[in-house]
């Protein structure tokens, strides 16, 4: 019998799978001054002059604080199962401790009705980068003392929302929070110190730890988990014996830094050991932090986007290591479009972690997008990547990787961070100026797969 091509073959999961929409409070929800909410490490960063690609920030974005109940209703005519949106923690608490903003807890509790109204599940993350600016102002991330400030806001956050909330996340990316922001100083703070990194990135872990714990101990109904972004290594020349090694330091850091201590309660030692080789301040890992981030999760969130091809660089402290690239089509945010890479990263995953569920909590193509004559956007692009990568979870899936869902990102095009409103991530497309909503043909595309449960 002929083997069935790939655009033949029908990729249909499983049953309980769900299909979701991603978004975060600081990149769709303006309002920034509104209703009591203080300002965040956001706020400050974006409104620097040469921080954001295109001078612009994230003041009105989406509009989502006064338009919630358009882009929920606009996701439930598409058909989406699960909604996935965070809560900018100074809109609860203005100065990140103290008082509360009850117009701000409300706010949530609005929103979070309202999606149920609407038959979807919600999935909220408790920090998608948006720390109050009062917080910073006393070391951010690198103050051990953040993190029963985090406690004492997720915990206001579990008593507020614990029936309307199916999924919670308890933080969004921590590489990111902890690396870009206070290393590469592409994201806010804006700081540029390796140590300072480590150091956040355990206090990071620790607070999704001890908001981990607290959420047990009250006995709330739905699942709890965390979202890390990761990405599968290969060595730019595979039979290079320093690119191997350079590539093994990459996952380490990228994945294994944040991966190892919530799902097996170690740090990866060797990476340790390397960068304290470099001179690198290592984080104060004190009796106690590693069982408090080694909290059971009832599944792990994994946002993926691109691979990572590395080699070995010597000027490239401290890991010795850069990346390069494979020569690969890209998308519009210049990353490098290779599918293959989230089925080889699921499985390793499934294979250094066992978690109890894996949802895909982001994944999706920047395009270059445009509204056509007749009032259509044609994003063709997205769509082939999308079904791409999709493949490769299926493929996943049916070798026995538990994955349960899968979300786009993102819902509606967004101020998507040093980038700005320069780089379009939705499935709907936003026009700024007069804050109308349009879904693109992916919209519709993502429609008919959530339907058919499959591609």
């Amino acid at each position: 019998m002929e083997k069935e091509s790939v655009i033949d073959m029908e990729y249909e999961f499983p049953k309980d799978f769900e299909w979701g929409v991603a978004t975060a409070s600081y990149q769709v929800e303006g309002a920034w001054q509104e209703d009591g909410k203080g300002e965040s490490i956001w706020d400050r960063f974006s409104h620097i002059p040469g921080n954001i690609v295109d001078l612009t920030n994230g003041d009105r974005a989406c509009d989502f604080y006064h338009r919630y109940r358009e882009d929920v209703d606009l996701a439930c005519s598409l058909g989406i199962q699960v909604y996935r949106l965070s809560v900018s923690w100074p809109r609860i608490f203005p100065n990140g401790r103290g008082e509360k903003n009850e117009k701000g807890i409300e706010f949530y509790r609005n929103v979070l009705n309202y999606i149920k109204e609407k038959r979807m599940k919600t999935s909220l993350t408790l920090y998608h980068w948006d720390l109050p600016q009062k917080l910073q102002d006393e070391g951010g991330w690198c103050n051990r003392e953040i993190v029963e400030d985090f406690k004492n806001y997720a915990v206001t956050l579990f008593e507020a929302y614990g029936s309307l909330v199916d999924y919670w996340i308890t933080l969004n990316e921590p590489y990111c929070s902890s690396f870009l922001g206070y290393w590469k100083g592409e994201h806010a703070p804006g700081y540029h110190d390796y140590s300072m990194a480590l150091a956040a990135a355990h206090h990071l872990l620790m607070s999704h730890g001890t908001a981990v714990k607290a959420y047990r101990s009250m006995g709330l109904p739905g699942k709890i988990g965390i979202t890390l972004n990761m990405n599968q290594p290969y060595p730019a020349d595979i039979k290079n014996e320093e690119d191997q090694k350079a590539a093994e330091r990459m996952r380490m850091q990228n994945n294994q830094l944040f991966g190892d201590p919530v799902m097996k309660g170690t740090y990866p030692q060797e990476l340790f050991d390397f960068l304290k080789g470099q001179g690198v301040v290592l984080p104060d890992v004190r009796e106690g932090d590693l069982e408090l981030i080694h909290q059971p999760i009832d599944f792990l969130g994994l946002n993926n986007y691109f691979a990572d091809i590395v080699k070995a660089d010597d000027g490239a402290w401290p890991l010795r290591a850069s990346l390069t690239t494979k020569g690969l089509p890209v998308t519009d945010a210049g990353w490098e479009v290779y599918p293959e890479s989230m089925y080889d990263l699921l499985t390793w995953i499934q294979d250094t972690y066992q978690p109890p569920e894996i949802i895909i909590t982001e994944n999706g193509a920047a395009c270059n997008d445009w509204i056509n004559s007749d009032g259509r956007i044609e994003d063709t692009n997205r769509i082939d990547y999308l079904k791409r990568y999709l493949r490769e979870v299926h493929r996943a899936v049916e070798d026995g990787v538990p994955v349960k869902g899968y979300y786009v990102w993102c819902f509606t095009d967004n101020f998507e961070w040093a980038w700005g409103l320069s780089r379009r991530f939705g499935i709907v497309y936003m026009d700024y100026e007069t804050q109308k909503r349009t879904p693109k043909d992916s919209a519709f595309w993502y429609k008919q797969v959530v339907e058919n449960n499959g591609l």
